[in-house]
């Protein structure tokens, strides 16, 4: 799988370099955190969850502001789980496996049920990939690939898993190629990036939260049906215009509907919003900001392109993400 994601703001921006070594070899952080960067545009890493923990760009004020969610330290993620799977690399199953059940080639295997009282499997259990170290195998001024061997039987999954995640910076452009390889047995497998954002980098006078932020999913006219935990039904929805759901028609503000009764029970059970942290509290005082206010991702949206888009992926984003306040854009390619 392959993610692009291209970051904008009306400002010049310098360009910026990494500590090297005499052998140009990209040096450690002393937090613990390895930076890339390129123009306009710098980012560090940590191998717990193969995570970003900051990403640097200038914004329409000339500002530099780190637009997505992190500790400021790395030790912190792994001594704490009480986080939200701040941005990390969900594996080897991201999202939900009802019952925490599935059958192979007429096997049954049962995954570790770490969600919603033991009624599912998220993000592949409570040792999912984002809650383990993994192994830094290149790491370049611009780029850096982690890697990672789960092994068989491994929260119930069946067969070994070699997984690599890449991570490069290009102008104004970070890009993410995530592979994994079943090296033993037939297995799921489905990956995500799991990163926060607020591209505002905290810093807006007026509001800490991302409500003002709009969005624009132009391919998302509908949605798969789920249930009161967010399992799927096996039916798909369509997301009518000008509905909380349509964020294909225009670019929207995150906060335009949150007053609409429609909104009840559009994230699951007692729940009145999107599958987000609009409004995400954590008494972690270690956090770059406390409360937190940031988005994760939105309820699941299909995005429907025709077999010549799907060809050519780069041409157009299927997602895109902005705030007034800061001029900064993200457009996401995949």
């Amino acid at each position: 799988m392959t993610i692009l994601w291209k970051v904008a703001a009306f400002a010049l921006s310098p360009l910026l370099a990494v500590s090297v070594t005499a052998n140009n070899t990209p040096t450690v952080r002393p937090d613990g955190k390895y930076e890339i960067c390129s123009e306009g545009i710098r980012g560090y890493f940590i191998p717990y969850g193969a995570s970003i923990s900051n990403l640097f760009i200038q914004d329409i004020h000339g500002k530099e502001r780190d637009i997505v969610l992190g500790f400021d330290n790395a030790t912190t993620y792994s001594s704490s789980r009480l986080h939200p799977h701040l941005n990390g690399v969900p594996g080897r199953y991201a999202n939900r496996i009802k019952n925490g059940t599935f059958e192979i080639d007429g096997v049954t295997y049962h995954t570790d049920l770490n969600d919603n009282g033991g009624l599912d499997t998220l993000h592949g259990g409570k040792n999912g990939w984002d809650y383990r170290n993994w192994t830094v195998v290149a790491h370049t001024p611009d780029s850096i690939t982690f890697s990672l061997v789960d092994e068989d039987g491994e929260m119930g999954f069946p067969g070994q898993v070699v997984s690599y995640v890449t991570y490069t910076l290009t102008p104004y452009q970070w890009h993410i190629r995530m592979t994994a390889f079943a090296t033993t047995k037939k297995t799921p497998i489905m990956l995500s990036s799991h990163t926060y954002w607020n591209l505002d980098g905290f810093q807006n006078p007026t509001t800490p939260l991302a409500l003002n932020h709009t969005l624009h999913l132009p391919y998302a006219g509908f949605r798969p049906e789920v249930d009161n935990i967010l399992i799927p039904t096996g039916d798909i929805l369509s997301n009518k215009k000008y509905s909380v759901n349509d964020w294909w028609t225009a670019p929207k503000a995150i906060g335009a509907n949150f007053s609409a009764a429609e909104l009840g029970g559009n994230c699951g059970w007692n729940c009145t919003g999107y599958d987000v942290s609009d409004y995400l509290v954590l008494l972690v005082p270690s956090l770059s900001s406390n409360p937190i206010h940031a988005i994760p991702h939105m309820n699941c949206y299909i995005f429907n392109r025709n077999h010549a888009e799907s060809l050519n992926w780069d041409a157009a984003p299927v997602a895109t993400l902005a705030s007034p306040w800061s001029g900064i854009q993200v457009d996401i390619y995949t």
